[in-house]
């Protein structure tokens, strides 16, 4: 994948989280993404209260990755670099 390619595709998948950002601001969170790896997997940062949240994980496949998936198909899998649980 190109430099160019690649972000483009960050850019879409920043424009995705859009749709997700507002559940998380609720609580005092964001969502950062930090990269896509040449396997196709979207690296984040959690921001705020979603770093320590306990639920994040759960909001990880239940939220994040089931939305960047329908919306951008070529996405693969979804991790976090930080977080509850990260070391």
């Amino acid at each position: 994948m190109s430099l160019q390619e690649k972000n483009d595709l960050i850019q879409k998948v920043d424009t995705a989280l859009n749709d997700i950002r507002p559940h998380l601001a609720v609580d005092g969170g964001n969502i950062e993404v930090v990269d896509i790896t040449d396997d196709m997997r979207v690296q984040i940062k959690w921001l705020g209260n979603c770093q320590s949240c306990s639920m994040s994980a759960m909001t990880m496949r239940a939220g994040v990755e089931q939305t960047l998936k329908g919306k951008v198909p070529e996405i693969m899998a979804v991790e976090a670099i930080n977080g509850v649980g990260i070391s």
